[in-house]
């Protein structure tokens, strides 16, 4: 049930804005009691932290299905997973990147915006010795960070291809 009042506060979101975030309307959209909602969310605030914890740990889950994936002892295996997890969020059928950008902007106090600089801290503060190059690392990351910020204001400034091109080539600065 939680996922379900957390799917319909996105859907809000995304399609309404952050003006439009209510109780009422997520309940309504959701298709449940107000008192249905408020028993799983007591207020709007909860309601706006479980939505950031939820991108948050879906990212890191994302993260470490990556680095799984390559096997034990791959030198800068963390940035190529923080890379691909990124794209795979950038042009992924959902496209979910643009969910980041409603709920962020929904967690404009600074407390409930928190956990979020938590993580990253967490995915940027990386131990240096990660990585064969760690400012190459970093900046790699960061290029990440700053592509996905410019497709939440512009969604539509790189086609696939171009966003394809720009993953090979972060994740070929890696392999230097």
């Amino acid at each position: 049930m939680k996922d379900t009042l957390l799917d319909a506060a996105e859907t809000v979101l995304s399609e309404q804005g952050t003006q439009a975030l209510t109780l009422t309307a997520v309940a309504d959209r959701a298709g449940v009691s107000k008192g249905g909602l408020l028993y799983h969310f007591p207020t709007k605030d909860a309601l706006v932290r479980a939505m950031v914890a939820r991108v948050i740990e879906e990212f890191d889950d994302l993260i470490a299905s990556y680095v799984a994936s390559y096997g034990d002892g791959v030198p800068g295996a963390y940035t190529r997973a923080y890379v691909e997890a990124t794209f795979e969020i950038l042009t992924g059928e959902a496209r979910s990147y643009r969910r980041w950008s409603a709920i962020t902007a929904a967690a404009a106090d600074p407390e409930q915006a928190e956990p979020l600089t938590e993580a990253m801290r967490r995915w940027h503060g990386r131990d240096p010795a990660e990585d064969p190059d760690p400012g190459l690392a970093a900046v790699v990351r960061l290029a990440a960070e700053g592509l996905w910020e410019v497709l939440s204001h512009e969604p539509a400034l790189y086609g696939a291809d171009q966003l394809e091109a720009l993953r090979q080539r972060l994740l070929g600065l890696l392999e230097r």
